[in-house]
């Protein structure tokens, strides 16, 4: 049998299950179909193997027949002049039409073209139905390519791509070898091409969309960094504002990576702006991080001297607090070092200062033991001069008070911790005999005397004259604003008479 001609395979999974069922129709072909264009060669070689396929029968008959004679018995050997009788010649078969194809005897196979008929090709040592099916079969492989062209346009797929794919597979159905209604493809063709123009166009305006809101994304990040290159780069927490310009990187990079790809020269201006903005932040916070360092080592330095000085006073004890208490407030005024500088210097600072306090400690554990006596005897004496508080008379309370203060004295000191207990207890005896100074001054002032007098005799005139303007008025309504009047008067009256 000749070689069997393989059809071509669809393009796309949507046509498998067609081209299996073609593989399936050629495989059981009995013989090898082949295109008007073609058929001369194949045909030829279609002779030349069964030739060759006869030769070996030729030649195994030749070789058997000397000894068929030799067995066969003389009588049944046929005579030298008898002939075999040739074979009946088999009736030509009838040419099949179905649809628009049709295939004679030979395995011709042809196609209607308008009114006429055009060859597509030869299928020989086959039925016609076998020919005309695998040429059918082409014109479903066809078919199910331009399916598949339909069927990228309803996925949204490039119209480009699907023009250019169009474009090469016209002039193979127009010229196709291949059984079925060709101008109905070549119809579906011109469809699908004419819907492609407004796909694309389509296509270019969504581009175009999602291309502006890339620039337009990108754009944010450039001036969100621009912003932050903008401001007041002198007082910055250079921590967050990286994060942050972290942050605006790692966003270009996703969107450069994820979104459209921009045209060149806006892709480079976008970028070039972004660089440039980060590049005056690293540079501004690499020259505040220099000036942070040098200013550091200048606070250090102070830093070191004020322990050095606060260790000197170290042999001064307690009388060492008050110059201590002034390298605190310096050290305070000295700025920063650097927390691990900072810490390390304030723990050898703060070690001097406990020496001092803990010799003040000391001396007061011993000052209070001294003291303890002291403190006692100004509790009685407190006790004692508690009923000054109930004297009213500014002369003895004055006298009592000047007796308990001149003892007071005399004790001498207590205990800090107890300094404000009695401190405290003889200052509410001094209040109470100040306050009965102060009220007996009061009272006998001249001038406030004079100003009492002066202001009394005034309102005495004011309410005659208000009780005189009120005999005389008829009006409601004036009465009762002179009535108002003269009971403020007479209130005031009061007040000065009892100041007075």
């Amino acid at each position: 049998m000749p070689e069997q001609t393989q059809p071509h395979e669809p393009a796309a999974d949507e046509t498998a299950p067609e081209a299996a069922a073609q593989e399936a129709a050629d495989v059981e072909a009995p013989a090898e179909a082949t295109e008007s264009t073609e058929a001369a060669a194949p045909a030829a070689e279609a002779t030349e193997a069964a030739a060759e396929d006869a030769e070996p029968a030729a030649q195994e008959t030749a070789e058997e027949a000397p000894a068929a004679a030799a067995d066969a018995p003389a009588e049944e050997a046929p005579a030298a002049e008898e002939a075999p009788a040739a074979a009946p010649a088999e009736p030509a078969e009838a040419v099949v039409e179905r649809g628009p194809g049709r295939a004679d005897a030979t395995g011709t196979v042809h196609v209607r073209d308008g009114e006429g008929w055009r060859e597509v090709g030869q299928f020989p040592d086959a039925t016609p139905e076998e020919a005309l099916a695998y040429f059918e079969r082409k014109y479903a492989e066809l078919e199910g390519q331009v399916r598949l062209l339909e069927q990228r346009v309803r996925g949204g797929a490039n119209a480009r791509d699907v023009a250019k794919a169009a474009s090469h597979l016209k002039p193979t159905v127009t010229e196709a070898h291949a059984v079925g209604d060709i101008p109905a493809l070549l119809a579906r063709l011109d469809a699908l091409t004419g819907s492609l123009g407004q796909l694309e166009a389509e296509q270019q305006a969504a581009s175009r969309a999602e291309l502006d809101a890339a620039i337009a994304e990108r754009t944010t990040v450039v001036e969100s960094i621009e912003q932050l290159a903008a401001g007041d780069l002198q007082n910055v927490q250079w921590k967050q504002t990286m994060q942050q310009v972290d942050v605006l990187f790692a966003d270009w990079q996703r969107l450069q990576k994820d979104g459209p790809r921009l045209p060149k020269g806006q892709a480079d201006a976008l970028w070039k702006r972004f660089r440039d903005a980060r590049s005056t932040l690293e540079t501004a916070r690499r020259r505040f991080f220099a000036d942070l360092d040098a200013s550091h080592k200048d606070v250090r330095a102070r830093k070191q001297a004020l322990v050095e000085q606060a260790q000197a006073l170290a042999p001064k004890g307690s009388d060492g607090i008050p110059a201590y208490r002034s390298l605190l407030d310096s050290w305070k005024a000295a700025g920063r070092a650097g927390r691990k500088v900072d810490d390390a210097l304030w723990a050898q600072f703060k070690e001097a200062g406990d020496v001092l306090f803990a010799a003040k400690a000391e001396q007061a554990a011993v000052e209070n033991e001294e003291y303890a006596g002291n403190l006692e005897a100004k509790r009685a004496l407190l006790e004692e001069a508690k009923p000054i508080l109930q004297i009213t008379d500014r002369q003895a309370a004055r006298s009592a008070l000047t007796g308990i203060q001149r003892r007071w004295d005399e004790i001498g000191r207590v205990p800090r911790e107890a300094l404000r207990e009695v401190e405290d207890g003889m200052r509410r005896i001094e209040t109470h005999v100040r306050e009965l100074d102060d009220k007996h001054w009061q009272s006998t002032n001249p001038e406030r005397k004079a100003r009492s007098a002066g202001l009394a005799g005034q309102l005495e005139e004011a309410i005659e004259k208000l009780e005189a303007d009120i005999a005389g008025t008829k009006d409601a309504k004036q009465r009762a604003e002179l009535e108002a009047e003269l009971a403020t008067k007479r209130s005031w009256l009061e007040v000065v008479s009892a100041a007075g």
